[in-house]
């Protein structure tokens, strides 16, 4: 199972994190890949100077802007649960 975790402090708030996270909510629901990723959300990550709201992947750090959610999902996110 691929974990996914975004940070939902207060930073990474204004960057976006809540629409990160219901974007990705929604994209694991239409695709069905609720039993292959947990998604879950922690405060700061100590990541605060990055461009974007603070993502990891199994615990590789990204930074996902809400305009681009939706493709870092199947760019990284469904692509490594497909070769898991």
């Amino acid at each position: 199972m691929i974990k996914v975790t975004v940070c939902i402090g207060s930073a990474c708030h204004l960057k976006g994190s809540r629409q990160v996270v219901e974007i990705f909510q929604d994209l694991l629901a239409a695709n069905h890949l609720s039993d292959r990723m947990e998604l879950g959300g922690t405060f700061c990550m100590g990541r605060c100077d990055s461009e974007g709201v603070s993502v990891t992947v199994d615990g590789e750090p990204y930074a996902v802007k809400p305009e681009n959610a939706e493709s870092f999902f199947y760019d990284v996110i469904a692509a490594k649960i497909n070769n898991a």
